[in-house]
């Protein structure tokens, strides 16, 4: 029987959840805030210049061809797709390393600064393959209900080759001595949210999905992918309401019945919450009807923040790649000021996109997009003052890197920090990744995508399973829709 479901947030788990549920036959509507989908991938346009606002990574491409076929569609139906060569720039204290495409490539990178090491990542990787396949197969297809879920004979087989209880570090710490080789492995993870002391090695499929399967890029930005999924749901008859504020979830005895939006009631037989799980609870709903108390947020370990620069160039850049890491100060003291003091760090890593070298169409002619990135501790508060030093402080090291000064051709200044995640996401302490993917906080020990009080209200997104980043996203996306599906079977 065909139910109205109504999705509260447009990004990519909301637009995830809506195509599985009106591919089903159900009556979808998607409430979204903002003017446009996409959430935190939502893009701006500005003197030309054309930004991506949040994620610039585009890793796992499997997981995105596996979405759209599920629909009888193919990526290349919605937007174009270039794998980058090099994937990505690493500046470290003495030097700069273009990590190339090709794996032969990056294990004679490897040799080049540590005898063996080249085969050592063969192995590393091979393991990693299996992480990723039994990750991604079946971790990522576990609703997170119950430790019972682990019971099947593929994953037990795997159990040990998949590292759950041993840490990235001594992972790394058995094959690598070299420190640039274990922090160039370390840096998904630092910024997915976590270190290699308390992240498990599980994790190390992301180094797979790195060197393995390539970085890549969308044609136009990473918001073609939110305007390819928004077109599929439309085609499947998803009706979408921006610039709608969804101010409570209304419910009755154990069901939610409905929404107040923009202070008119909207009827529903199932409400699923994309927004941020914590605001769901905490400003959604009342006491009586959450999953979890003030507490348990307060005890949980959040990924990073992040101090975010949008900057147009009235000058080129010939030098500088589509991806930049900037790895030339203290990898290991900027590590512990977002997860051991929680301050800001002295000398920050930094991150670089500079997306028209892939699109000219980003950017007036002879100019360049930048956009800077540093991760910082959740919970910061943030100042003008305290943006523009570490702005001030970045675009130093930066204009050493390529060579040539920059601050006078700056023609587009932006800010974006954690006070802005706030403001426009609801995002926990301003959280800009979810939970950090610690022991403690992987698969069943997440927060729940059902709630227990209301037996029709779901959560989707970063802060459930399967975990933070946009790949995640559309599969958390999926397992809500498999589950309001196994209800209602048409």
């Amino acid at each position: 029987m065909s139910k109205k479901c109504v999705i509260i947030g447009a990004g990519f788990s909301g637009l995830s959840v809506a195509s599985y549920l009106a591919q089903a036959g159900h009556e979808v509507h998607v409430y979204e805030k903002h003017d446009m989908p996409g959430g935190r991938a939502r893009y701006f346009e500005a003197e030309g210049f054309t930004f991506d606002m949040g994620p610039s990574w585009y890793w796992m491409p499997d997981v995105f061809d596996n979405y759209f076929s599920h629909f009888n569609k193919k990526v290349s139906d919605y937007y174009d797709l270039v794998r980058l060569d090099p994937s990505y720039t690493v500046v470290w204290p003495e030097r700069a390393d273009d990590i190339p495409a090709q794996l032969d490539k990056i294990k004679e990178l490897f040799d080049s600064l540590e005898d063996g090491a080249g085969d050592k990542l063969q192995k590393f990787l091979d393991d990693s393959a299996i992480k990723y396949k039994v990750g991604t197969e079946m971790l990522n297809d576990m609703p997170g209900f119950s430790i019972l879920e682990f019971v099947k004979m593929d994953f037990i087989k795997n159990l040990f080759k998949l590292d759950v209880f041993q840490s990235m570090e001594k992972s790394l710490n058995k094959l690598f001595k070299h420190p640039e080789l274990k922090m160039l492995l370390e840096f998904p993870i630092l910024f997915l949210g976590g270190t290699a002391q308390n992240t498990p090695a599980l994790y190390s499929m992301m180094n797979y999905a790195d060197m393995v399967m390539g970085t890549w890029f969308p044609k136009g930005g990473m918001h073609e992918i939110v305007k390819g999924m928004h077109a599929l749901a439309e085609e499947l008859g998803v009706q979408f309401h921006f610039n709608a504020n969804v101010e409570k979830i209304i419910y009755k005895d154990n069901k939610a019945v409905g929404l107040s939006v923009n202070e008119q009631s909207v009827k529903a037989d199932y409400v699923v919450a994309s927004c941020d799980y914590h605001f769901t609870e905490m400003k959604l709903l009342d006491d009586t009807t959450r999953n979890y108390k003030k507490d348990y947020w307060t005890n949980k370990t959040f990924a990073p923040s992040a101090l975010l620069y949008y900057v147009g160039i009235n000058k080129t850049l010939p030098d500088l790649k589509h991806h930049t890491l900037f790895f030339d100060t203290d990898f290991a003291a900027h590590s512990a000021a977002i997860y051991d003091s929680k301050t800001w760090p002295e000398e920050p890593l930094f991150y670089v996109s500079n997306t028209n070298k892939t699109d000219a169409r980003l950017a007036p002619e002879g100019s360049e997009n930048l956009f800077f990135l540093i991760p910082v501790s959740p919970g910061l508060e943030d100042t003008q003052d305290i943006r523009k030093k570490f702005f001030d402080k970045i675009v130093t090291r930066f204009e050493e890197h390529v060579g040539q000064p920059i601050k006078d051709n700056i023609v587009y200044y932006r800010e974006y920090a954690a006070s802005h995640l706030i403001e426009d996401y609801n995002a926990c302490q301003g959280n800009a990744y979810g939970l950090a993917n610690t022991l403690m906080q992987t698969a069943v020990m997440k927060p729940k995508i059902k709630n227990k009080k209301l037996n029709n209200l779901y959560y989707t997104g970063q802060l459930t399973v399967p975990g933070p980043g946009v790949p995640p996203s559309l599969i958390s996306g999926q397992l809500v829709a498999q589950e309001i599906i196994k209800e209602n079977k048409l």
